[in-house]
């Protein structure tokens, strides 16, 4: 088994950028807020944070007692975005890049020579040298291994700015001493199920076979993970995108129903104008909203085949009367589209009424106007409370396209 995958993770992505570009920052501890408020959590912490104990899902209020000298930063987002695709040139300028996982990872499939160790990590030095030369203060860590989660794991081994291999002579007593919270896919719930099956450390894991991982999973998924364990790149059969959605923590100014409502109303039209540009439609409609002592409310709806604002912003409108009015302090909110079908592919109900042709043409022309003018140039009322919040964000998943999602 050789060497195939190199793993580039950039370290304190949005908190580096941020020193990057701001010289005032630089080796101070800084967090990166969504919203400047004190009663949300740090999106990413700085290197110099994180020595402190500060972490992504920190308190601002805990990160002050942790560090009395820490600096809050408002994200931005689209700045993130395009030095990610600069990031991405300056690595496909080294080794080509297989398939960017996040905002902050790629992974690279090393070829020929390049499965020797010594050139693995001479390439792996180059890729650091690029990057240094360009951006001194994003730094980035690198894994390399014989598949892909190995390479990661090997890239959060060594924190910040290290290289690490993991050979296939490595395999498995270089990953014993690692937490099974360390192995990505292993969170926090993952955690408490492999204990109720006797299974606390990373030898107890790779000791069991491909029966046993998968009743311990409950899922397919365990047999992977016994392949990934031993340097084996899964197979995977590629889904089309299920759904997609925004979400946003309101700020305190709009923790209220009104202000929950007209944020909802924005990022419903922010997703919808999202969907049509990648030619889908939706069939069903979820809403949820967050409070800090109570249960989420949720509401959820099956709907014919569309990518219509006005239709969605009905089906809002209908969920939202369950809406429960004594809950009167929401703290986030959420919209989502599911059950999504290329427009050429999709099965309509034959009893529901197909949108105008004035309505399809008054979708098209506010996305034109929009992108061309700025997004909040046109918008439907129900959003115009709303038009400075849920400004872009960039989940683990999803790459925002700044074309379409910046709020410029």
């Amino acid at each position: 088994m050789t060497l195939n995958a190199l793993y580039v993770d950039f370290n304190s992505y949005f908190a580096s950028v941020e020193q990057q570009l701001r010289p005032e920052l630089r080796g101070k501890p800084i967090g990166v807020l969504a919203v400047l408020a004190e009663t949300t959590c740090c999106i990413a912490a700085s290197n110099e944070a994180k020595a402190f104990g500060v972490k992504t899902g920190t308190m601002v209020r805990d990160a002050r007692k942790l560090c009395k000298d820490i600096i809050f930063v408002e994200a931005r987002p689209p700045l993130y975005v395009e030095l990610h695709h600069k990031l991405i040139a300056i690595v496909e300028s080294c080794t080509h890049v297989e398939k960017v996982l996040s905002i902050d990872e790629m992974v690279c499939k090393l070829t020929g020579s390049q499965k020797v160790t010594e050139n693995a990590l001479a390439l792996a030095a180059k890729i650091k040298r690029a990057v240094y030369k360009q951006y001194p203060y994003i730094l980035c860590s690198i894994g390399i291994a014989p598949n892909t989660f190995l390479a990661k794991t090997a890239s959060n081994m060594q924190k910040p700015n290290g290289c690490v291999v993991i050979e296939a002579s490595d395999i498995p007593h270089k990953l014993y001493p690692l937490k099974l919270r360390s192995l990505n896919g292993i969170g926090r719930q993952m955690e408490e199920r492999l204990q109720r099956y006797k299974i606390h450390t990373v030898e107890q894991l790779y000791a069991l076979n491909r029966d046993q991982l998968r009743s311990a999973w409950g899922s397919i998924e365990g047999e992977r993970y016994y392949d990934k364990l031993r340097g084996i790149e899964p197979y995977y059969v590629k889904n089309a995108r299920s759904s997609l959605g925004h979400s946003h923590v309101l700020p305190p100014e709009q923790r209220n129903i009104a202000g929950a409502k007209a944020v909802l109303h924005r990022l419903l039209q922010k997703a919808a104008m999202r969907m049509r540009s990648y030619a889908l439609l939706t069939t069903r409609i979820s809403v949820k909203v967050k409070f800090r002592d109570h249960p989420s409310f949720y509401g959820e709806s099956g709907i014919s085949a569309t990518d219509n604002t006005l239709s969605l912003i009905q089906s809002l409108e209908t969920l939202w009367q369950r809406y429960p009015q004594h809950l009167t302090e929401p703290v986030a909110v959420g919209v989502s589209f599911s059950g999504l079908s290329n427009t050429n592919e999709a099965a309509y109900d034959l009893f529901a009424e197909k949108p105008a042709e004035t309505e399809t043409k008054l979708n098209k022309a506010m996305d034109m106007l929009n992108l061309k003018y700025g997004k909040n140039t046109v918008y439907f009322a129900g959003a115009h409370q709303a038009l400075k919040s849920a400004p872009m964000r960039i989940a683990f998943n999803h790459i925002p396209d700044v074309v379409v999602e910046d709020d410029e």
